[in-house]
């Protein structure tokens, strides 16, 4: 893998020019992307194109722009974007950065594929409401907070032919303990994988692993190249043994200002 050509990729496809997804639309104008939910999903700006004599002005519509939006917004910064003090501009207009990731690609024909789950676990994909509501259980307890839209996105996703979204649990002794899914966007080579957080009495077996190796099978036969992930620093190191490589690091900033 190329991994300047795959980063010129992944900009191209999933920042610039990023497919519609359910519940949401996109905006593109000459140097900004922007994303619009229209229900429980993501808002946010996801690419820029700045320059430092008018990053400020161009921030400033931005936030003008979603001062009609209700829901929380935020600005998905990449650490290749300019101007090289966009952070310190966007701290100024009013943004909190939530903690760094490291976006990781691997290409999913040099991925092992046959990787098991332990002994006493299976990995059951999600179709049932019952199924959902684990998946959601499973992401509050690990990450904290309230996931509740994640199951809004699932039952979603589920109701489309073919899914654009798919979920599986790990499940020991009928008990969750992991869960991840992959989304599928649109005529795109990158499929991404979300979650994945596994209850502290069931980590270090392997896994994350299994879940991930499950979710690459999913977008191979789907017939995507790339397999893409905000990695955690949990996650980074055992993602980088598995072969994904790490391309940029990624903040979110989420707008907590107002308009003056």
């Amino acid at each position: 893998m190329d991994p300047a050509a795959v980063l010129r990729d992944f900009n191209d496809q999933m920042r610039r020019h990023p497919a519609d997804g359910l519940g949401t639309r996109v905006e593109l104008d000459e140097r900004v992307t922007r994303v619009i939910s229209t229900g429980d999903g993501w808002n946010g700006v996801l690419w820029t194109d700045l320059a430092a004599d008018d990053a400020d002005v161009m921030i400033e519509a931005q936030i003008r722009r979603f001062a009609t939006v209700p829901e929380t917004w935020e600005w998905k910064y990449y650490s290749y974007d300019q101007p090289a003090d966009l952070p310190r501009r966007l701290l100024s207009a009013g943004f909190v950065p939530d903690e760094a990731e490291a976006l990781m690609v691997a290409e999913i024909a040099e991925l092992d594929l046959g990787t098991p789950p332990p002994a006493g676990v299976a990995l059951v994909p999600v179709r049932s409401e019952d199924d959902i509501a684990a998946v959601v259980r499973v992401h509050d307890e690990v990450f904290g907070g309230d996931h509740g839209a994640i199951g809004v996105a699932l039952r979603a996703g589920l109701r489309t032919q073919p899914y654009v979204v798919e979920a599986v649990l790990a499940v020991a002794d009928g008990v969750p303990v992991s869960a991840g899914r992959v989304e599928y966007p649109a005529d795109r080579e990158f499929a991404s994988i979300w979650g994945g957080g596994t209850l502290p009495a069931w980590r270090r077996r392997g896994i994350f692993r299994a879940l991930v190796a499950y979710r690459a099978r999913l977008a191979r036969e789907r017939g995507y190249r790339y397999l893409q992930v905000d990695a955690s620093p949990d996650s980074r190191p055992i993602l980088g043994r598995i072969g994904f490589t790490e391309l940029a690091m990624t903040i979110p900033y989420e707008f907590h200002g107002s308009l003056d």
